[in-house]
């Protein structure tokens, strides 16, 4: 690393060393925020919140597109079996140990260094840096609610552990609440029509099905039984089974398409959550993603969620960090990972041409 490099790695280790200290479970971001937020100032920024999301607008000159690089600041909730505490950040091996190291805090906080370098430079583009909330539970008060304030978008980077790999495709999410309907009736006489055996008959199919159009980055769509529920008591049988269908779509499935798909195969009443969390795509022939070809990495397909999911223009992954790592006891990152993460940003950033 240059010099310039190594304190800039080592300011960001420090910052997320304080973020590790802070709780920040989805919806509960307040604390973690205000450290953002205080940080920022002491380092000269003008950061604009809303809600617990934080915004940083570099120069700003009209008619140049607009780059905006984003992260966020929650975390799921601690599993069981950490064998450290999660909220002390432990530095072992070049590791740095703690809640939120991976995902995604050393996207986070590299991505903000970076920002504090180039923000007053006069770059090709404008630069814009947002901190989010609630990207765990995908809640409306995260990216959602600070997207309106945004200055209009060209692309985005978002900094999830991606191996310092671009993912240029992200699968999509929807929730469907499914419902079969039946006839109570006395067990011991066979009445009634069983909401089970029909819950099953649409189980079957869905588990036999194959979609018809696969992605050559993110593979096929898949729709997943997750949970089921059915009856009140032994001798009755039961008028309906509930269950829940975790459907993972690519780029060539639209989500309300697709619930209207299965509901003309299906028996079962379905009702999704939302459409809202769609599969995203950047074309490889774009500036950035050819730009990163070019610095020799390889791009490919992500099979999961982000606040990429909320952006209503192009965008693509890259950070450090490993998507295996996330949610999983005794996460880390590398410091060396993070040196890395602002060293490629830098370069890239500096070398990119936007249309």
């Amino acid at each position: 690393m240059t010099n310039n490099i190594q304190q800039m790695t080592e300011e960001a280790v420090g910052l997320l060393q304080q973020l590790i200290k802070t709780p920040s479970v989805s919806r509960e971001e307040k604390a973690v925020a205000d450290l953002m937020e205080q940080q920022m100032k002491l380092w000269g920024l003008t950061p604009k919140r809303v809600g617990n999301n934080l915004m940083l607008i570099g120069k700003h000159a009209e008619g140049k597109p607009t780059l905006l690089l984003n992260a966020h600041i929650d975390t799921v909730k601690p599993v069981s079996t950490w064998t450290r505490d999660p909220f002390t950040p432990t530095i072992e091996d070049g590791r740095l140990y703690g809640l939120g190291a991976n995902d995604c805090g050393g996207g986070l906080v590299s991505l903000l260094m970076v920002y504090r370098a180039l923000c007053n430079e006069d770059l090709a583009y404008n630069l814009v840096y947002v901190a989010s909330a609630e990207e765990e539970v995908s809640g409306a008060n995260g990216f959602t609610l600070i997207r309106e304030q945004l200055p209009p978008i060209d692309v985005a980077i978002v900094g999830e552990p991606t191996g310092l790999q671009p993912a240029i495709a992200e699968k999509g999410l929807m929730v469907i609440d499914a419902v079969a309907h039946g006839k109570s009736g006395h067990a011991a006489r066979n009445e009634g029509e069983n909401a089970i055996y029909k819950a099953l008959d649409d189980i079957q199919w869905l588990r036999n099905h194959e979609f018809e159009k696969v992605s050559p980055l993110l593979g096929p769509t898949k729709a997943t039984v997750t949970i089921i529920g059915a009856g009140t008591q032994h001798n009755v049988i039961p008028d309906e089974c509930k269950f829940t269908i975790d459907v993972r779509t690519n780029e060539y499935y639209r989500n309300e398409e697709l619930c209207q798909y299965l509901q003309s195969q299906m028996k079962s009443e379905l009702k999704a959550r939302s459409y809202r969390l769609s599969s995203s795509s950047i074309p490889t022939d774009h500036p950035i993603v050819s730009r990163c070809i070019a610095m020799g990495m390889t791009p490919f397909g992500s099979p999961t969620l982000s606040d990429q999911a909320l952006m209503p223009f192009a965008s693509l992954k890259l950070g450090p960090g490993e998507s295996s790592r996330s949610h999983s006891a005794d996460e880390y990152i590398g410091i060396d990972e993070i040196g890395n993460a602002i060293a490629t940003y830098m370069e890239l950033l500096q070398s990119i041409h936007l249309k």
